[in-house]
């Protein structure tokens, strides 16, 4: 029987047989060395400030309006204005002039009472008055809105188209009703 780990014999004597390799370490097993420990900086920090003590918080009389003109939060040049609350409940506004929001556009008041009056029309609360004014407050409110940029344009254009349209719908009721009449009418006497 031959050893594994014994090179061959060639069958020559003198060859130079290979050296075999050596056994691995057996398994050590004394407890675990740690590195050494870092080291820290073991100044101590400085005493801690004594905590504020806050009374109770008081609150002066509530100031309502928009501030004086040319008053900001921080100085005259307005920028960094804060939005000013006009009335309790209203969203905050950008004072005017201070870089925030320029004010909104006013809207025509004729362009109101059209959409208004032509809706009240259209649904035959006022089915003739309703619509024929609405849609002639609807015109002349989209000519003054065109010579004076106000807002609201929208509202005359449907105050001009529910108003026509309202207009149309009674003049094809009256109409249908004439029709019936008329039909009615004949049959009997026929």
């Amino acid at each position: 029987m031959t050893d594994p780990n014994a090179p061959e014999n060639s069958g020559q004597t003198g060859d130079a047989v290979a050296p075999v390799p050596p056994a691995p370490p057996a398994y050590d097993a004394s407890p675990y060395v740690a590195p050494p420990a870092l080291s820290y900086d073991t100044t101590p920090y400085p005493p801690a400030a004594e905590a504020p003590t806050y009374g109770a918080p008081t609150y002066g009389a509530p100031t309502y309006g928009a501030p004086a003109y040319g008053a900001s939060n921080y100085g005259a040049s307005g920028y960094g204005a804060q939005p000013v609350q006009t009335t309790p409940g209203a969203p905050p506004v950008m004072p005017y002039g201070y870089g925030g929001y320029a004010p909104a556009r006013r809207t025509n008041g004729l362009a109101v009472a059209s959409m208004i009056l032509s809706i009240v029309g259209f649904i035959w609360v006022l089915p003739f008055v309703g619509s024929i004014a609405g849609a002639i407050m609807g015109h002349i409110s989209l000519g003054q809105i065109r010579r004076t940029g106000e807002a609201g344009r929208g509202m005359a254009l449907a105050g001009v188209i529910v108003g026509w349209a309202g207009l149309a719908l009674l003049v094809l009721g009256v109409l249908f009703f004439v029709f019936i009449a008329a039909v009615s009418s004949t049959s009997r006497y026929a």
